[in-house]
């Protein structure tokens, strides 16, 4: 069994071909997707995140507003990047938002993908020690969120606040309780996917490698996952990790579909350079479902995560977006043995 939900970039456009022309149309559709991934049996609604871009950016409000709509799915992120994050204000911020939502958040978090400005993070307020990397305050910066979502006591009270306070030192409010086991890395190698598990993270794998060892990606992504379990073993940590794989997935199942994604039938991995260095980009899945019945079922990466992400081309509509996910669900889901 599988847990099955979609991942959303929330891309908007001006453009008359796009569904999605302004930042309120993506953030309201964002919002209509997960209720109609809900209502079509799915378990989870991600959002992808983005600074300076046309697409999602501020997560915990959206996040909190589907929550209120929704009762049953997982809401998450993947990913936050924490170059650009106040840890403690993001405590509070994801807190609340696990409340509101009953503790359905998961939230994933890492250092960020390649940006649409030069070093955003500054603009931010966020500024490497000297000598240290933007990498490396990330990873300083989600050490201390981690920290503080224990909820344990840290800040010396007032000794004559506004409001009496409990005793002992003060931790962050709201707590959320659980919302640390529930927090993912997005691990880009192997090497981060072992130092994933060794902080205790959930582990959160896209598309998308960065280095290739020339073996087909889903191969190379089913290697990284036994490393991040082997890890997770090593470190002794008492409860099971959860781990996640992103796809793009179109069953054709219509006449739209087939207008839409027929292009991308005879999809092959692809080996590019990012931020210096190799990298090996998953294929589309596109065809009708016998098809892709017989190539995912080869998919070991797939077949080693407990949860699989469907990213979605949202410029295409909640309807559409709806029908993907329900076309997955119910063509390829109970063949695979998923659900």
């Amino acid at each position: 069994m599988k847990k099955i939900g979609f991942l959303s970039f929330g891309h908007w456009s001006p453009s008359s071909q796009s569904m999605v022309r302004s930042a309120q149309d993506a953030l309201l559709q964002s919002i209509d997707l997960a209720v109609a991934a809900e209502e079509a049996g799915a378990d989870g609604a991600y959002f992808r995140v983005h600074h300076f871009a046309r697409q999602l950016a501020s997560p915990f409000p959206l996040l909190s507003a589907a929550a209120a709509k929704t009762s049953r799915i997982e809401l998450g992120t993947g990913v936050i990047d924490m170059r650009y994050e106040n840890p403690l204000y993001m405590a509070e911020d994801a807190g609340a938002a696990d409340l509101i939502s009953g503790g359905r958040l998961q939230l994933g978090i890492s250092r960020g993908s390649p940006e649409q400005v030069i070093d955003g993070y500054r603009y931010f307020g966020y500024v490497p020690q000297d000598g240290s990397t933007d990498a490396e305050m990330a990873r300083n910066h989600t050490q201390l969120f981690l920290d503080v979502l224990k909820g344990e006591g840290f800040a010396q009270p007032n000794p004559r606040p506004m409001f009496a306070n409990p005793p002992g030192l003060l931790r962050l409010e709201p707590y959320a309780p659980g919302l640390r086991d529930r927090i993912w890395w997005g691990a880009g190698s192997r090497a981060t996917a072992e130092w994933t598990a060794e902080q205790g993270m959930n582990l959160m794998s896209s598309t998308l490698l960065t280095e290739d060892t020339g073996v087909p990606f889903h191969r190379l992504q089913a290697e990284q996952i036994q490393r991040y379990r082997d890890a997770w073993t090593k470190a002794g940590h008492e409860r099971e990790p959860r781990v996640s794989v992103s796809r793009s997935i179109f069953p054709i199942v219509s006449d739209l579909d087939r207008q839409l994604f027929w292009r991308e039938r005879h999809s092959t991995d692809q080996v590019g350079h990012l931020d210096g260095g190799d990298a090996r980009f998953g294929k589309t899945y596109a065809g009708e479902p016998d098809k892709l019945i017989a190539e995912l079922a080869e998919d070991e990466a797939i077949a080693a995560a407990d949860t699989l992400l469907l990213t979605v081309p949202n410029q295409l509509g909640v309807d559409y977006n709806a029908h993907v996910v329900e076309s997955v669900l119910t063509h390829l889901a109970p063949e695979l043995g998923w659900r």
